[in-house]
This record gives C-alpha cells, structure tokens and sequence, in this order.
C-alpha cells in the first residue's frame, strides 16, 4: 500500500526512482509520481523537476521519456487513494506553496483537518485533497522560521524543519523530502511505518520495502520509529525522535529476488498458485527432515523454554492471514490442547479481552508490515509491561514472509515461511507458508504437552511429508477443470461458500479469493449455519460451493448442502470424488486425506476457480482494484 523511493548519488535519478516503484507495483497503487533535483550551474540553489500521472506506472514513464526530469537526487512515491480521489492532483509529490520543496509519504497524518485549517487561516492555498499536502507547508514555514534567525541553508537545516514538523504529526507515517535550496541533501523520516536505507556504490537509497532496493544494493539500514535521517554524497546522519545522533551498523539482506519474473505464466498469481508445491517441499525439507525424534517432530529454532508454562494463546491478524489464523487456532485447541483465540487485529486494538497470564500473542503478517497488527501486538506488549506481574510478562511470536520487515524487529520470536516474493496481491502461496507454519506449532505444543498419543503425531507428520508431490498434482488436474467451469460465471454475482471445522476457514478464504480478484460478491458461512439466514438468498443463479472432508462433521456439511439443493442451488462440491455420491451437481475433487491435513489441499481449488472466473473476465488479476499488497494504514 503505496512506496516510497529516494536517491541521492552520481547517476540520474529518474531511472532509479522509476525501476524502484517498478518493484513496489506489487503493494498497489492507482498514481505514481517522481521529483528531481538538478544542481543550477548558474545558482546555488537546484532546479526541481515534479512529474506525476495517475493511472499505471507506465504512464508516469512515459511522461519521464517525453519531458524528462533531470537530477542526481529524487524521491518517488506510487499512491494507494486515502484521503482524496485517485486523481493527478492527489498524486505524490506535493510540493509547497513556493514550488521549491517536495514530500512524498506513506500513512495517514491523523490531524490533517486541524493543521490544514490552521495553514489556510495563514493564507496557504491547497491544490489536493490530501492529508499529505499539509507537510510541505509546515517544513516551508519552519524553514523560513529558521533563516529568518540567521541560519543558511543547509541539509541540517532541513533535517531540523522535518524535525520539528514531525513532532506536530499525529498518525502514522514515512516521509522522504527534498529542498531546492540544497540540492545535496535527502531528508527522510519515520513513525510508525516501514523505511530502509540502503547502501550502494556512491549512491544512498531510501525505500518503503526492500524489492526497490533488489539490484542496487543488498545493504541496509532499518530506520527506527521515530527517526530523522539526513542522507547527503558524504554520507548518513541518523537521529532518534529526541535529535540525538544515532549510531547502528548496516545490515546485509540475504534471499533476496533480483529478477521477479513471470516465467511462461501469464499471470504472477497462477505462477504464485503453482509454486505451492515448492513451498511445501522446502517447508518439509527444512522443519520436517527425516530422522527427527519423535519428541521433537519439528525443527523450528525454538528452544524447549519458549514452549514452557503457555496456558493460552491469541491470534492477531487480517485478511488471509486470519483465515490462516483461524486454521491455526483449530489446530492448537483440537490437536495440542491449547485454548485459542483469534482477533481481528483491527478490533483488537481498541476492544482487547481482559489480561490473562501465561498468553502467548501470534501476529500473523505476511509483509511483515501490516499497519493494525503491528500496532496491536505493540499495544499488547505496552499494557502487560504496565501491569508488572511476572505472569503476565509479553511472549509474543511473529509468522511472516519477510524476517527482514517491521514485525521482526519488534517481537523476539519469528517464524519465516520462507515462501518467496509473492507479486500477486491476492495471497496464495503464503497463505500455504502460514498455514504450514501452524502445523508445526501445533505439533511442536503437542509433543510437549503429550495432548496426543506419538502414533497421532507421526501420521500428521507424515501427511505432511506426502503433501509437495500432492499438491503438485491437484494444481495441475484443477488448473484445467478451472479453466472449464470458469465459463459458467459469467454472469454470476453472488457465490456461497459453505465448509464446518477445520475447513470453515477456508470457505472464508475461497470467498474473500473471489471477492478480491474476479469482483463477484460472495460469502463464506460455516455450513450449519446456512439455515440461520443465509439459505434465503438461494435460488438457481446463486451458486453454493462446500468443502465436504471425511471426518467429523462429513455427514453433517452433506447434510446441509441438501438443503441448498432444494432451492435449485447449483452445488459444486470440492470432495474426494468417491464421497460425492451423487449430491453435487460439479465435483473439484481432491485426494482423500485427513481431516487435519484438508485444508491445505482443498484450498487449492478455490484459489485457481477464482482465477479463471476472473481471468474469463478479462480482469487485472495481479493488482486488482482499491486493493494493496502490504496494508499500511489502518
């Protein structure tokens, strides 16, 4: 959600900037822009360059190709429409009344309504509607505050202007400025959201996410909350929120893609789909490698002490991470014993359960920067160190994508799923990394616990093991059914997806998978539930879709699907195909298995049906509308 790119060295920034927001595409956007400084052979002072476009990225390069934006020194920003409409005007860089600074930011500036009016009363004219557009106008009036003293421009003046306007700033946010007065010097700033600094050849990077920085440099420097960094040809200056000078030592990122590429795909999220099986493979080759102990069926980098004296544990999480969650939480209360909840990290924030000791909290973020997870598990962490019982001490525990984003930083426990760049802003194979993550927290618990005998431990393990070479098959054998019945929804608009148990959340997930890329409304309901309400929205155009496993609840969620065939429903089943006697009118099948093991499988179908419908559609697949990859803001 939005991407911030600054540069500062001996080559043209524009290219930079430009191949830097290439590489944040994935986040989602709808308008992109660039600023450019370029020193004046005739003044002391720079020429500022601002070039914006709504729309693609494309047509921002374009317009760079046909007018050009001279400088050695630009930020760059791809927005994702919050305050204001996506329209050119909206677009970042704003600049200042003078025409002589320019601000890009990632966020939300809370207070914008108040600082605007303040800002009008003095007579500053708006041109966007955004909540940006206030920074600008408040550093242009510190700085003029500042020379008016006697001060000379300089990149410490502007790092004291940015300083001081960051202390007026309520919310969240990460900035990147630049000053015509000093075409030397990049000024950057964070609170609350993502930004890395990165190291190159002569050169100095700013960046919202790491991507941008894949092919110039591998290292970096984390910014920290609340500080103020001035980048210059010499080097950096690193302040914390009080001014005072910090001193850390780069980092080097280790895994990261240089080239993402589609390969013969037409489309990153059908690769993302068909690397499953891979993400699988190393996820068993790492933490399930033949030879463990039965003690210890799982190798996570845990020691037995993080383990002891949990009695609870809490699920914070959005979106497909919650889905994910919600598997997990099946898991850990059925298989390991533990009591479990699940929260909305949103809800979470400003509706938290009484405090209760010995409680693990999981965040489950797969950027690793999702604004309201974060803020809740920090949030969490705060009132338990303010309650001061050893009881009720933080352990808290992160499961992400990226060991190198926000979420590492802030908690001491990480889980990597190790799933590779994912491009595709509807969760796939990461969906699968944080499912495969729950399944050994629930095993490690579980042999600790003794909540299951070791001959139900080892036949999970097992399945797991068989899962690579399964999930290879199943991808190829509904990539084409998929392809088939993608058709038939044409003219759909409203889908139901029915699952009990284990399977329910991946109902929700099949649902929201439809929803987010093929823009078809569509609910997922656990299948008891459908004569509570939602069985008065079937007739034959509103197509029910259930996951039916062996085991439990299987008789029940046939059971309840009849009920949907009485209404004409068309009933697609995903069920291994020997159960479907004769009940569904479309059979997905998948291989039998456990009913512990399903969901890994039966989710399969849904994402590649949801694929096809939208694809049949014509629709923009990998960033669908309104919707971004790493969501940070609340």
């Amino acid at each position: 959600m939005c991407g911030i790119v600054a540069v500062i060295g001996s080559r043209d920034a524009a290219p930079l900037l430009l191949e830097g927001l290439k590489r944040l595409e994935y986040r989602g956007y709808d308008s992109a822009g660039i600023a450019t400084l370029e020193l004046s052979s005739k003044a002391a002072t720079g020429v500022l360059t601002c070039k914006k476009a709504n729309g693609k990225l494309a047509n921002l390069m374009n317009l760079v190709e046909q007018e050009s934006a001279p400088g050695h020194l630009g930020i760059g920003h791809t927005r994702w429409a919050t305050h204001g409409k996506p329209e050119e005007r909206n677009a970042h860089p704003h600049m200042d009344s003078s025409g002589g600074l320019a601000v890009v930011q990632n966020g939300i500036i809370e207070n914008h309504i108040t600082l605007r009016k303040g800002l009008q009363e003095k007579g500053i004219q708006f041109v966007s509607e955004t909540d940006t557009e206030v920074i600008p106008h408040l550093i242009s009036q510190e700085l003029n505050l500042l020379k008016s003293n006697g001060q000379e421009a300089s990149g410490s003046l502007l790092l004291e202007a940015v300083r001081r306007v960051s202390l007026k700033l309520k919310g969240a946010y990460a900035l990147a400025v630049i000053w015509k007065e000093t075409p030397e010097a990049l000024v950057v700033a964070r609170r609350q959201a993502p930004l890395l600094i990165g190291l190159g050849e002569g050169e100095f990077l700013c960046a919202s996410d790491t991507p941008a920085l894949a092919g110039v440099t591998r290292t970096i420097l984390p910014m920290e909350d609340g500080e103020t960094a001035l980048l210059t040809p010499l080097g950096i200056e690193l302040y914390d929120h009080r001014g005072q000078r910090q001193q850390r030592s780069p980092s080097l990122l280790h895994g990261q893609e240089d080239v993402v590429s589609k390969r013969h795909f037409r489309h990153f999220m059908l690769k993302e789909i068909y690397e499953q099986s891979e993400t699988a493979r190393l996820w068993v080759d790492r933490h399930l490698p033949l030879g463990l102990p039965e003690q210890a069926p799982v190798a996570f980098p845990f020691e037995d002490s993080f383990y002891e004296g949990i009695e609870r544990i809490q699920i914070l999480a959005c979106g497909t991470s919650r889905h994910a969650a919600l598997v997990g939480a099946y898991l850990l209360e059925q298989f390991a014993g533990i009591p479990t909840s699940v929260f909305y990290a949103s809800e979470f924030r400003y509706a938290a359960p009484p405090l209760a000791p010995n409680l693990l909290t999981i965040g489950v973020t797969q950027s690793g920067e999702t604004a309201d997870t974060l803020a809740a598990l920090s949030m969490e962490a705060q009132r338990r160190e303010a309650y001061g019982d050893p009881a009720f001490i933080s352990r808290q525990l992160g499961i992400t994508n990226r060991p190198e984003s926000s979420i590492a930083r802030q908690v001491p426990n990480i889980i990597n799923i190790c799933a590779g760049i994912e491009v595709g802003v509807a969760a796939t194979k990461t969906f699968l990394g944080q499912l495969l993550a729950f399944y050994g927290l629930a095993l490690s618990f579980a042999s600790r616990r003794n909540s299951c005998s070791t001959k139900e431990i080892i036949s999970l393990t097992n399945e797991l093991r068989a899962l690579p070479n399964q999930l290879s098959v199943l991808i190829d054998k509904h990539d084409q059914m998929a392809s088939t019945l993608a058709p038939l929804f044409l003219d759909t608009q409203n889908v139901i997806f029915l699952g009990r148990g284990i399977n329910y959340p991946i109902a929700l997930e099949g649902a929201l998978k439809l929803k987010e890329i093929s823009y078809i409304h569509a609910e997922g309901y656990p299948a008891g539930e459908m004569k509570h309400g939602p069985i008065a929205l079937l007739e034959r155009r509103v197509p029910v879709i259930a996951i039916a496993t062996p085991g439990v609840v299987f008789e029940k969620v046939l059971s309840n699907v009849q009920e949907a065939k009485a209404r004409d429903a068309q009933l697609i089943g995903v069920i291994p195909k020997e159960f479907a006697k004769e009940v569904f009118d479309i059979v997905m099948p998948i291989p039998e298995v456990s009913e512990w093991i399903s969901p890994l499988l039966s989710v399969v179908p849904m994402q590649l049906l949801s694929y096809h419908i939208a694809a049949n559609r014509g629709l923009d697949i990998d960033q669908p509308r309104n919707l971004a990859k790493s969501v940070t803001v609340e």
